[in-house]
């Protein structure tokens, strides 16, 4: 079937006059005349006829007028969907994300985020820093949020850099290294409550202990979620070595205390991962702009 001639055919039903319809078209009457006779040939029925000096519909052009409009209004449908999607106004975009972004970062990135995409579907995991960056291998997660970047990542996998934060060594407010100075061998002999195997913090700690020869820490008690550690901690319960972000709020308001181990001053890398070579949709995109736009958004 002719698409070219149905619309010449929709038009002309939609505005109830051939001449009207040349003219909208920008297109001579004869031309669409002999299109519509065409047309009517093809589909071997009659669709318009005389009426006084102009055109009316038969009854066979009255019932393929709706249909036809109901055929271009799905055209128009399609044509905003693609438009939409483009833009990533609309869309899914899949989110990988370490604990750290997830609980401190990532909620404020996702209201202020959805306030001006609100249809654009979210779909956000919470894992450790290796299985963020499985997901993002394996095409599971479109983007990776990483609190504290591996040692060592695949040359596939692309990092930007959003802003750092301080690593501190914390304890309950009566431990007797409570806002003290110390060295790290002394601090080693601490049981730490740390996050499972996999946890960038905890690697950063043991690679830590490799760097100054130091002996690695005996963690005592191990969870899967940061505010379990953090818990455990500030029921008096060993040290943890964590991301400011995470207990700086706990120190403010004293349920927590620094502790301060000379010539150690490390930072935690909130990043932005990616895999290279590989084009985000949209949607994700305008969240990248937007994180970059407001990186530490509490």
């Amino acid at each position: 079937m002719n698409l070219h001639a149905l619309r010449l055919f929709h038009t002309i039903a939609s505005v109830g006059s051939v001449t009207r319809a040349s003219e909208l078209l920008n297109i001579s009457q004869p031309a669409i005349t002999a299109q519509i006779k065409k047309f009517e040939k093809e589909l071997m029925l009659s669709l318009l006829k005389p009426q006084g000096r102009g055109i009316a519909l038969t009854d066979a052009g009255e019932e393929l007028a709706v249909l036809a409009k109901r055929l271009f209004a799905v055209e128009h449908q399609i044509e905003q969907f693609a438009l939409n999607y483009r833009s990533g106004t609309i869309g899914s975009i899949r989110l990988a994300a370490t604990y750290l972004p997830a609980h401190f970062l990532i909620p404020a990135w996702i209201a202020k985020f959805k306030q001006q995409f609100e249809q654009v579907e979210m779909n956000i995991t919470t894992t450790n820093s290796s299985g963020a960056l499985q997901q993002l291998l394996d095409v599971e997660a479109d983007i990776a949020i990483f609190g504290g970047i591996a040692e060592n990542y695949p040359d596939a996998i692309q990092t930007e850099e959003l802003f750092q934060d301080e690593l501190w060594f914390v304890v309950a407010p009566g431990h007797r290294y409570a806002n003290q100075q110390v060295t790290l061998p002394e601090m080693m002999k601490e049981p730490f409550v740390m996050r499972e195997e996999g946890s960038s913090t905890r690697e950063r700690l043991l690679s830590l202990c490799r760097t100054y020869n130091s002996s690695v820490p005996t963690i005592s008690l191990q969870f899967n979620g940061l505010h379990e550690a953090i818990t455990a901690v500030v029921a008096g319960y060993g040290a943890n070595f964590v991301s400011s972000l995470v207990v700086r709020e706990y120190v403010e308001r004293g349920e927590l205390a620094r502790v301060y181990v000379e010539g150690i001053n490390l930072k935690n890398t909130i990043a932005i991962c990616t895999r290279k070579n590989e084009s985000l949709p949209a949607s994700a995109k305008n969240l990248v702009q937007m994180i970059r736009q407001n990186p530490y958004v509490r």
